[in-house]
């Protein structure tokens, strides 16, 4: 369920605490696939189903990029923010990527609030999303996302 603000102000009260979860996503090998087309990198751990069978994770997986690019997908699941006239990424802080996201694996994102803050004309929000792996004991990324946000 997304956690909707009335206006970017109201977002200081919300610091520090769990904004929610997005909606789970199956990682399939065509999205690996196109992602692979996308940035052009086609490392057979990624996109050489045979081969993969036989490596460390014993299947293909996702890229770490194509994990952390979901995050743009997730948080306007996990957050809106009414009474904008826009809003814009500013930024990334701190990505990790503790563990890969096997072919077929779902995943979702738990958004955090971790700051706010008065910038020139608006408010710029962190927010830390978390990638969780169904089944999965450590996330597939973690990352500090920094959002501003501009009142209409």
């Amino acid at each position: 369920m997304t956690r909707v603000f009335k206006s970017p102000h109201e977002l200081a009260g919300a610091v520090g605490e769990t904004l929610g979860a997005s909606d789970s996503l199956v990682i399939d090998q065509d999205r690996i696939n196109m992602f692979a087309d996308a940035t052009g990198d086609h490392q057979w751990i990624h996109v050489d189903p045979a081969r993969a069978k036989d490596g460390p994770f014993g299947c293909t997986i996702a890229h770490g990029f194509l994990t952390l690019s979901l995050v743009n997908m997730f948080l306007p699941q996990i957050v809106e923010v009414q009474g904008i006239s826009m809003g814009v990424n500013y930024g990334c802080d701190r990505v990790r990527f503790p563990a890969p996201v096997k072919v077929g694996s779902s995943v979702r994102g738990v958004g955090e609030l971790i700051a706010v803050e008065e910038v020139k004309g608006g408010v710029q929000a962190t927010i830390r999303v978390t990638v969780e792996i169904e089944g999965e004991d450590r996330p597939a990324c973690v990352v500090d996302t920094i959002s501003r946000f501009y009142p209409g």
